[in-house]
């Protein structure tokens, strides 16, 4: 199943207060472009073994501005740039409540 979904543990605080750390989110592989607001798992682009939660704020071309919801803690595309959106292989499942 993991090749469709996956489950996700937050590690770190930079999507507070949206995801706390620890928390279980359940994520589905992409099947359709990244839009403005979804939640994304992507690969560090500066260290590609670490898996980042980021938020999609804007789309540029191919390319996805990522960032943290609490941005005092975020690292993010304000650090690294932009991140192409072949480069996104899980978006976030929607809270259910």
């Amino acid at each position: 199943m993991e090749f469709f979904f996956r489950r996700v543990t937050v590690d770190g605080h930079s999507m507070v207060p949206t995801y706390v750390p620890g928390e279980r989110l359940t994520a589905v592989r992409r099947w359709r472009p990244v839009r403005v607001g979804d939640v994304v798992v992507v690969r560090d682009p500066r260290e590609p073994s670490r898996w980042l939660l980021k938020r999609c704020v804007g789309r540029h071309g191919r390319g996805l501005d990522l960032r943290g919801d609490n941005a005092q803690a975020s690292t993010d595309s304000r650090d690294f740039g932009l991140v192409a959106s072949r480069d996104v292989v899980w978006i976030v499942a929607k809270h259910q409540g």
